[in-house]
């Protein structure tokens, strides 16, 4: 079986995820083709970038061993032996950046087909730290009850997938998982909370589970929730049910769609709301992306979106822009 050959230690050893993290999802499928490990923008990735997901691998993925990426999901274009050097190379340079392997994301459904035991050999061999669970089901099925919480059809899968990976990737092995912006809201406090949706409140139920022991970083995938959004209280909120590492996320903007854009300014505030908190941090979606029209300011790149977030995170450590 595959899962009998997951090694009992994860190549990053126990260690816990930094202070302030900077969270950043690697877009595989606009990662440049290389004929060397080293040319690899993941062999190059700067430290200050201390938790790097490289995205999406399917949950029902097909993987029949020897870093053969084709039934995996994941779209990069080198080939697998060179992701796990560049994945060595990157962990080598920079002996405290953690890399985690994302599983799932909008675009990816099969959760009711997961191979774990794929998924445990496709770790394995490419030399990461763990797994980022990026369950995202298309209809939560959210609703209030009579008792003032918030109960969805979606809930007893996402403790489910939690419990089942984290048996497949014991610890030290890393699990992380993204919540929707809204996830946190719809009880006490933010019952009323603004926006509403149909993923309010789709995290709590996992969140204050006996599950919740067995993740080590949540993000808040805090984009795409309009213009009444508000961060900062949805920060507060998956605060008060979480205690851990928590990042709130910036989005580089893939369309002219996106409203309201994450800006300069969007980074910066961000940023300063993570820093206040001793566990806090940014997460970026996604490192290669580049929006459409003139980049600057108010339509920023990933390496402009990075560098700000450095600075208000970890300052005096930003020199290297992302490659």
């Amino acid at each position: 079986m595959f899962l009998a050959a997951l090694p009992a230690a994860a190549p990053a050893g126990a260690e816990a995820i930094a202070a302030h993290p900077f969270v950043a999802y690697h877009a595989g499928w606009f990662e440049p083709a290389a004929t060397r490990a080293e040319d690899t923008t993941i062999a190059r990735m700067p430290g200050y970038v201390n938790v790097l997901i490289l995205s999406f691998a399917k949950p029902d993925l097909v993987y029949r061993g020897d870093l053969d990426l084709s039934g995996t999901g994941l779209q990069y274009r080198i080939p697998g032996p060179m992701l796990r050097d560049a994945v060595a190379l990157l962990k080598r340079r920079q002996p405290a950046t953690r890399v985690l392997l994302a599983v799932g994301g909008w675009g990816y459904w099969g959760w009711s087909a997961l191979d774990e035991g794929a998924l445990a050999a496709l770790v394995r061999d490419l030399g990461v730290d763990g797994i980022d669970v990026d369950y995202e089901p298309q209809d939560p099925g959210c609703a209030p009850t009579r008792d003032g919480r918030i109960r969805c059809l979606s809930d007893r899968v996402w403790i489910g997938l939690v419990e089942r990976l984290r048996r497949a990737f014991p610890r030290p092995m890393l699990l992380s998982v993204p919540g929707w912006s809204v996830g946190a809201y719809g009880e006490g406090e933010w019952k009323d909370a603004v926006p509403r949706s149909p993923w309010t409140g789709s995290m709590l139920a996992l969140l204050r589970s006996p599950a919740a022991a067995h993740i080590d970083h949540v993000s808040i995938m805090s984009y795409d929730a309009g213009l009444s959004y508000d961060a900062a209280e949805a920060f507060r909120a998956y605060r008060r049910h979480w205690r851990g590492p928590l990042t709130l996320g910036v989005q580089v903007a893939f369309d002219n769609a996106r409203v309201p854009r994450h800006t300069l300014e969007t980074a910066r505030r961000f940023a300063a709301i993570a820093r206040a908190d001793p566990r806090g941090g940014v997460m970026l979606y996604a490192l290669q992306v580049v929006p459409p029209g003139r980049v600057g300011a108010d339509n920023p790149d990933y390496r402009l979106l990075a560098a700000t977030i450095c600075d208000v995170l970890n300052p005096g450590r930003c020199a290297e822009l992302p490659p």
